[in-house]
């Protein structure tokens, strides 16, 4: 497994409240959407089924934490090659109160 030094998922700073990281993965707010999102440490698109079960634990943890009931949205649109996936709020899309579709 690699990491990519152009991808911004692999370079993982801190510049949205972080609520948890492992060596698996790290879980922040997105910067686009404000919803919790989970991010796999390694550059690709495929995690093994083991990494994937544990991120899915991880931000179901976090998640209703945060926001409550959600959905899992792991389509990757603005970075394609690196897997992560954002919990939303039910109903809608965005966080911070917003619940645009």
């Amino acid at each position: 497994m690699l990491r990519a030094d152009r991808c911004p998922l692999c370079r993982a700073e801190h510049i949205t409240p972080w609520f948890h990281e492992d060596d698996v993965c790290w879980i922040a707010e997105c910067e686009i959407c404000a919803v919790p999102m989970v991010v796999w440490r390694w550059h690709g698109t495929e995690p093994p089924a083991d990494h994937v079960a544990h991120m899915q634990a991880r931000l179901r943890e976090v998640a209703t934490a945060r926001i409550g009931e959600y959905w899992v949205d792991d389509h990757m649109r603005n970075i394609p090659d690196h897997w992560h996936a954002h919990a939303r709020p039910k109903g809608g899309f965005f966080g911070r109160g917003a619940s645009l579709i």
